[in-house]
């Protein structure tokens, strides 16, 4: 079972690190000519995917604008996981599921098992109800040759209220970020990612021993910068996956357009960019 990691690293090699952020909002729908309906939402989901599915090495949907929409939105969820994946993309379904026990190995369950309706590479997760409380989907990751992105320093200016509390002498997000480590040499699977935000002057936290990808929101549209990401991030720059969503879906609907912007933001992101698996 070829791991996460490994996998990443191949497409990202391929096409270049980048992950488009899917948030299909009225507003976002209604600027590509289509409806704020499940057949709206199904339309531009297909375009999407004719146009960038082939191109980019990522594509990361936001579950909640299709969970708005009911069961035929959770239909069109489920059609766009499977378009990604046939287009040789791999996709972060953005959940940030977190619970304990048996609803947490329900969650994994369900977006990380193989042949599960709404299956991914891999899925964002919260930590609230403690690091270990997310062990299932761990460990179906692991198994299973998937990823799981742990919200750790996220990019709005509300999360440092909690992440940045203290705890034992280190912030809440040090704590996962170390935890983050310990879990990932223990399955000898870094199967365990991290969500850090571009949008701060400093992080909080230092990441040059994680040993996993890390999907880093907060660029354009919310102010973060690929040239400012090696800096930000130092010795761990070399495992960022930059993610960008309206500044490139903002040339849509025109394919070619999105393709042209798409080739500009990965010549953005600097070299040193890699996955090592």
């Amino acid at each position: 079972m070829t791991g996460y990691l490994a996998r990443l690293s191949q497409v990202s090699a391929a096409r270049g690190a980048l992950c488009v952020g899917v948030d299909p909002h009225p507003g976002l729908l209604s600027a590509w000519g289509l409806e704020s309906t499940a057949s709206g939402l199904e339309r531009f989901s297909r375009q999407l995917v004719e146009a960038l599915g082939e191109q980019v090495a990522v594509i990361k949907p936001q579950s909640a604008f299709f969970e708005s929409f009911g069961s035929a939105g959770i239909a069109v969820l489920e059609r766009l996981l499977a378009d990604i994946r046939a287009a040789g993309a791999l996709s972060i379904l953005d959940v940030k599921r977190g619970d304990i026990g048996s609803t947490m190995t329900a969650y994994a369950q369900a977006y990380l098992a193989d042949g599960a309706p709404l299956s991914a590479d891999a899925i964002t997760v919260s930590p609230f109800l403690g690091f270990g409380s997310l062990q299932p989907a761990f460990d179906l990751a692991v198994e299973n040759g998937r990823g799981v992105y742990v919200l750790a320093r996220t990019s709005n200016p509300e999360g440092g209220q909690v992440q940045l509390a203290q705890t034992e002498g280190h912030s809440v997000a040090q704590e996962i970020v170390d935890q983050a480590i310990a879990a990932n040499a223990a399955s000898g699977q870094p199967a365990i990612g991290l969500v850090i935000g571009a949008t701060h002057q400093n992080l909080g936290c230092d990441l040059a021993a994680f040993n996993g990808s890390i999907l880093v929101p907060g660029i354009g549209a919310q102010g973060g910068r690929m040239s400012d990401l090696p800096t930000l991030f130092g010795p761990a720059f070399g495992k960022v996956l930059p993610m960008v969503g309206r500044e490139l879906l903002g040339s849509g609907p025109d394919r070619q357009s999105l393709r042209d912007k798409a080739v500009q933001l990965i010549g953005q992101i600097p070299d040193a960019a890699r996955h090592d698996s």
